[in-house]
């Protein structure tokens, strides 16, 4: 697993470098949570997998305030939720309430994902303003 991200195609400026607490804590072998960041563009694209729930929720949320610090209108905050196999309630509060202070310095948070359960979740919360939805990283880039 890469904690820092790898350069890609789509990237124009260097890898994001998290904090070493956060780098500790993606890489302790027995956490159920997985992530990369990196920029592709003007934005900062979060990719993570395996569970989210409330035993590393402090994990999640320090991640996703530490991309989030890094992003800049008017390029997005890109989270891409595709590898996650559960996902608490905590992990959407999480991404709710940064996208609403994200929004308040203009950047847009974007989830990805493809499973209507997330979907579901997103919308039966009321947070489809707050959190749109796009199949894949390339669609919540393009927009």
């Amino acid at each position: 697993m890469s904690l820092v991200a790898e350069p890609t195609p789509y990237m124009h400026s260097p890898p994001l470098m998290l904090s070493t607490r956060l780098l500790y804590e993606l890489g302790d072998p027995n956490s159920t949570l997985r992530a990369t960041t990196d920029r592709r563009d003007g934005a900062v694209v979060i990719s993570a997998g395996g569970e989210i729930d409330a035993c590393n929720e402090r994990t999640w949320r320090n991640l996703v305030a530490e991309a989030a610090g890094i992003a800049s209108a008017p390029g997005p905050l890109v989270v891409d939720v595709t590898g996650i196999d559960f996902m608490a309630c905590c992990a959407f509060s999480v991404l709710a309430d940064e996208a609403r202070r994200c929004r308040d310095r203009g950047v847009e948070v974007r989830l990805v994902t493809y499973q209507p359960i997330v979907t579901r979740i997103v919308d039966a919360c009321g947070l489809g303003r707050v959190l749109p939805i796009y199949p894949t990283v390339d669609s919540a880039l393009a927009r």
